[in-house]
């Protein structure tokens, strides 16, 4: 089990049936902004991302294209799935496919193990199944269709037909670890949350759990049973595996023993599937469950799931070619309180970049510069006597940092932004109330301005640390701008945690030019004006 020290988050790996759009790029940010904070921070830092490959909706998307899974798959993950992390600025450590070896091959030591051990055995299975969710349904997830789908079931979440299957399949003995699964939920609270999430899935379990079909035989895309290849495995049941495959399992113990047990950032849509199905796949093999499962909420478009199959995707470079990857992490972090539902607009996320973003830090970021270029010949000048509006400063600026960093401990990462403006919003003011451009008028206040112009450079060193991980872009050119030492990000130079320990930029230090952080955009350039 790895120490205190690590920090193993990782995100859903995602269907390559069809190209990423926003909501997709949500969880990825989410999950990169908390890890880049505990990289930071000096946690022994673990990313990881990736896509799931196998199954029958991936095999009839190849089908309907013409090719064959694999090549789609490729084509996807090469196309679509690599380039949005270059898009949105995700800095993870390790992209697994379901397709590669070391997952496949540690897949079926897993299962045979639990087979070994009496976890698994054959049965027959008659089931409504949905290909989209790639599950059979529950009843409370099954409806009657309307429309062109009037009288027939439908899946609650697709809105699409059930079909009812039937085969002879091997079963995972799920109904064992139904009281194992509620005492962990009771001894440990925190182990799915936020709260909405953890009530649903003690109410699920409470009501009973059937064992779970993990075979399937009427197709062959996905892993061979190894005791057994006219069966693949259940798509769900390869795909959780991603992550203990990834770190070790079965080929590398002591990465295992270093990284695992993980965090797991998932959709609410699929978090039964993390907080019941899984943990109790790690109870039957004997080995530590999760520390966390956290179900976000989905991105709603006019009011609807971000949904490619409902014609409401949108895709992240309609974003990104208008705003920048740096606006589009900010808005998302910043909009939405992360756990419950949020919905996109364009409207406010042009008047977000516009007043918090360009006006409020960028703007703030510019004007320090330019008047400690102005005033001070591009040196960063020292500290007088601090007066009590300079210490007020300090003090938001130490009180953001330990804000922000338990905000980030609870994945709140919206309460960790809001705390970090704070030290915008104080600065703004600050600058507003004690007027450099008055005080360089007299030369007895040569002193003076000095402490104000020192303060304000040296909020900008601590907003830069702390909004490194949601802005990297932006904040590495104010760091530039700065003529901070060192690399920021890098734990040598720069330590989270520690971002609120006043005087770090020291006086004398010579500033450079800097470009605007967040450049004004024409209204007709919004893709939804």
């Amino acid at each position: 089990m790895s120490d205190g020290s690590s920090f193993y988050i990782t995100t859903p790996i995602f269907y390559v049936n069809d190209v990423p759009h926003i909501g997709h790029a949500y969880t990825e940010v989410a999950a990169d902004v908390l890890a880049r904070w505990h990289r930071q921070a000096g946690d022994d830092t673990w990313l990881l991302t990736g896509t799931d490959e196998h199954g029958q909706k991936i095999l009839r998307t190849a089908t309907a294209n013409g090719t064959t899974p694999k090549e789609w798959a490729d084509r996807l993950v090469t196309n679509e799935w690599l380039p949005l992390l270059k898009t949105i600025d995700i800095a993870n450590d390790d992209f697994i496919r379901t397709t590669d070896e070391r997952h496949e091959t540690n897949v079926q030591k897993f299962l045979q193990k639990l087979y070994d051990d009496g976890y698994i055995y054959a049965g027959e299975y008659e089931a409504l199944y949905c290909v989209g969710c790639e599950e059979f349904k529950p009843q409370s997830e099954i409806v009657d269709g309307t429309g062109e789908y009037e009288g027939q079931k439908v899946c609650a979440i697709h809105s699409k037909p059930l079909e009812l299957l039937q085969e002879k399949n091997y079963f995972f003995r799920m109904s064992d670890f139904a009281d194992r699964l509620l005492a962990l939920y009771e001894e440990r609270p925190e182990f799915v949350q936020p709260e909405s999430a953890r009530n649903e899935v003690v109410s699920f379990v409470r009501q009973g759990l059937s064992d779970l079909s993990i075979s399937r035989s009427s197709f062959d895309w996905g892993i061979k049973v190894p005791w057994d290849e006219s069966h693949v495995v259940y798509v769900w049941f390869d795909a959780l595996l991603n992550y203990v495959t990834a770190v070790g399992y079965g080929q590398d113990e002591e990465t295992f023993e270093r990284r695992w047990p993980a965090t797991h950032l998932v959709g609410k849509d699929i978090l039964r599937f993390h907080a019941v199905i899984w943990p109790a796949m790690l109870m039957a093999a004997g080995l530590e469950v999760p520390h966390r499962v956290f179900g976000h909420g989905w991105l709603l478009v006019g009011g609807e799931k971000m949904s490619k199959s409902k014609l409401t995707g949108i895709a992240p470079t309609q974003i990104t070619d208008t705003f920048g990857s740096d606006a589009f992490r900010y808005y998302f972090m910043r909009a939405i309180n992360f756990g419950q539902d949020g919905s996109f607009s364009w409207e406010d996320l042009s008047a977000r970049y516009q007043a918090e973003l360009a006006n409020g830090f960028g703007n703030l970021a510019s004007r320090v510069i330019a008047m400690v270029t102005r005033y001070f010949e591009g040196i960063v000048p020292p500290a007088g006597a601090y007066q009590e509006a300079d210490l007020q400063v300090q003090r938001v600026v130490a009180a953001a940092t330990a804000d922000a960093d338990a905000a980030i401990g609870r994945f709140a990462i919206h309460d960790a932004l809001t705390a970090v403006w704070t030290i915008v919003d104080e600065l703004n003011g600050y600058i507003t109330l004690q007027e450099p451009w008055v005080l360089a008028k007299d030369d007895a206040q040569r002193e003076r301005l000095g402490t104000v112009l020192y303060t304000a450079a040296e909020g900008l060193r601590a907003l830069a640390v702390l909004l490194s991980p949601v802005i990297p872009q932006a904040t590495a050119k104010l760091w530039t701008a700065l003529g901070a030492s060192g690399e920021l990000g890098a734990l040598a130079d720069q330590r989270l945690r520690s971002a609120g320990d006043w005087g770090q930029l020291p006086a004398g230090t010579e500033v450079n030019g800097l470009e605007a952080l967040f450049p004004r955009i024409d209204a007709d350039a919004v893709p939804g004006a």
